[in-house]
């Protein structure tokens, strides 16, 4: 039996390719200048979730499903009265990758779920945060494999952020990009 790790597709390539190029176009002294993919989190809002639980198990099992990891649910911060919301109620779903399943998801992503996306034409280029963090909003859960079609009774959306340890929006960008993140390709005046 062979002591081999496995390594994620992803995680070879940024060693073997995104580093280099990544050093290469900002001029890194060393390879521990380079950005890293730090983590992504994944968050889903449940709506209706005051008037029906059984909505926010739902979220969990699909965030479960879609991640490989046991997704855990959100709890309200405050009381709103004109939503029928009181503090600590769960209202959502949400989970952490990092490491492999981090890679993993995101290989996932790129090459089976956005390409499922209607009129798919790239994802915005827009969303960083200013400090190297990108999100994506998707709308519908169903562009997973994971997900069967016919057990869902409601298609809700979900916020993916990509946190990386990029200081500026311009190496987030490019780290993201190297890693194969289908980004519109918009002329620059």
């Amino acid at each position: 039996m062979s002591t081999t790790k496995y390594t994620p597709r992803l995680a070879e390539k940024y060693k073997k390719e995104v580093v280099p190029a990544l050093m290469k176009k900002f001029g890194y002294s060393t390879i521990m200048q380079a950005p890293k993919l730090e983590k992504i989190c994944i968050n889903r809002g449940v709506n209706g979730a005051v008037t029906d639980k059984k909505l926010v198990e739902v979220a969990v099992d699909e965030l479960t499903m879609i991640t490989g990891q046991k997704a855990v649910t959100t709890q309200s911060k405050k009381d709103i009265s004109n939503f029928k919301l009181r503090k600590n109620m769960p209202i959502g779903a949400r989970v952490t990758l990092r490491g492999e399943k981090m890679f993993e998801f995101l290989d996932r992503l790129v090459s089976t779920a956005l390409p499922r996306v209607r009129d798919f034409k790239g994802i915005n280029e827009k969303s960083f945060d200013g400090r190297g963090n990108y999100t994506l909003g998707i709308t519908e859960q169903i562009i997973f494999p994971e997900i069967d079609i016919d057990k869902v009774n409601k298609i809700t959306g979900m916020d993916i952020t990509f946190v990386t340890t990029a200081g500026t929006n311009e190496e987030a960008y490019e780290l993201l990009k190297e890693l194969g993140m289908p980004f519109r390709n918009v002329k620059k005046d």
